[in-house]
């Protein structure tokens, strides 16, 4: 089973990175397929904290090949200092690979994130100001500038240029800003390039070889699902297609070389940012589960919104990702519940109930969830290395949530540590030799 597709299930921030980092001990490869800095993967090893934004989870097993794929867009400043702060942790970065097709966020993208976000006020998307939209913009508007172009002076210069052009009015309120120099800023990027240049590669050509030999390569995605840009709560989504098919076009392989697909979910709902959230709670109760689970953003600190399991929704990603595997994450958040409720349909402004999740966005953005109520449990779970070493309430809650969504479970986090984690029957296949 060479190909195995890492995806979010909800709204981001499931502990893909945590996964990811698990199935790493397996694999041969990682590849990040999509997404750019606006994404944070944390990962909790021999009781140490890793940030990884660009860099993929692999990046902690030496000798792992690591792909930045195509499909990211990749602040090389951003880049550059991840690199420099995993070297000073001593990590080896020598295996680490990026596309030269990778298309790179430029300092007029940053601030035209701002300046867009402030102008819509009320209306704000809730973005990272990362510059990431107007990168992916871009470079669907073919005014992109790609990782390749930081080797040729000439190439990159011209490429500023013609950028530049269709800004001018948008850049106006920065005209002075020394950032958009043409030359200060041609010169800052050949350097950068020149940090680069020993990672830079035909990635593609990388990636087809594994799978042409059979070994493992895990491609790992950013946000979640529901942030798809096609297939998300939108105009509240990210700027890529985080969906398992988007790893085929990200990185540069076909659907036949995809064998699994793994979505993480929390056992538990959190999004960042604005957009509809149906099950979304708030008071004491959610500051309590915010607290308890560390619900503040890695890339930027925000406090995630908090609300209980929609399995309406996580049915819904499951369909849209073809998942063969659910990863269930912070399962020990929930300890010391006495009742837990699951979303199983919503209910509209009229009345109407929906089993299914809606196309229409006034639908979606005035939906409630309708729910069941589960028993809890008052056990730690933090010691749990197996399933029969979880409660009965926990195992009955794991089991509502699979036969609801019909997608197996094969992983359960208990806790933030790597060796907290069960792995299932339909998991232990890729359960690392040693948790």
């Amino acid at each position: 089973m060479p190909g195995i597709v890492v995806v979010g299930a909800q709204w981001g921030d499931e502990g893909k990175g945590k996964i990811t980092d698990l199935l790493a001990e397996r694999a041969d490869a990682v590849v990040r397929f999509q997404g750019g800095n606006n994404a944070g993967h944390t990962i909790v090893r021999n009781g140490k904290t890793w940030k990884l934004h660009l860099i993929p989870s692999g990046i902690l097993h030496p000798g792992k090949l690591c792909v930045i794929g195509n499909g990211v867009v990749v602040d090389p400043r951003i880049l550059t200092d991840e690199l420099e702060a995993l070297k000073r942790r001593r990590v080896d970065t020598s295996s680490l690979r990026i596309s030269a097709n990778a298309h790179l966020i430029m300092p007029y993208h940053l601030m035209l994130d701002h300046a867009g976000e402030a102008k819509l006020g009320k209306l704000q998307i809730g973005t990272t100001r990362r510059g990431i939209g107007p990168c992916y913009a871009d470079k669907a508007a073919r005014l992109g500038i790609r990782v390749q172009d930081l080797l040729d002076e000439k190439i990159l210069k011209q490429k500023i240029v013609a950028a530049l052009e269709p800004k001018r009015l948008s850049l106006r309120p920065f005209a002075k800003d020394p950032a958009l120099d043409l030359q200060a800023m041609t010169e800052e990027y050949l350097v950068f390039g020149h940090r680069l240049e020993p990672y830079i590669a035909d990635t593609i050509r990388l990636v087809h070889d594994c799978l042409d030999s059979g070994r493992v390569v895990v491609f790992e995605g950013a946000q979640g699902a529901l942030l798809d840009i096609d297939h998300g709560t939108y105009p509240f989504v990210t700027s890529s297609n985080p969906v398992a098919g988007a790893a085929c076009i990200g990185a540069g392989v076909g659907p036949k070389d995809i064998d699994e697909v793994w979505g993480v979910t929390k056992a538990y709902g959190t999004r960042v940012g604005a957009g509809p959230f149906p099950t979304e709670v708030d008071g004491a109760f959610a500051e309590m589960l915010r607290e308890r689970g560390g619900e503040y953003g890695t890339t930027t600190g925000r406090p995630r919104r908090i609300g209980w399991l929609d399995l309406v929704a996580l049915r819904y990603a499951a369909r849209i990702n073809s998942l063969t595997a659910l990863c269930v994450t912070k399962l020990d958040v929930l300890s010391g519940l006495e009742r837990l409720q699951v979303c199983t349909r919503y209910r509209g402004t009229e009345g109407a109930e929906f089993d299914y999740f809606p196309y229409h966005q006034t639908v979606l953005h005035h939906a409630t969830g309708e729910y069941v109520e589960l028993p809890g449990w008052s056990e730690d779970l933090s010691e749990c290395r197996s399933e029969s070493d979880l409660p009965d309430a926990a195992r009955d809650y794991l089991k509502f949530v699979a036969e609801f969504v019909g997608v197996p479970i094969s992983l359960i986090g208990v806790g933030p540590g790597g060796e907290q984690v069960i792995w299932t029957e339909a998991g232990a296949h890729m359960a690392p030799t040693v948790v």
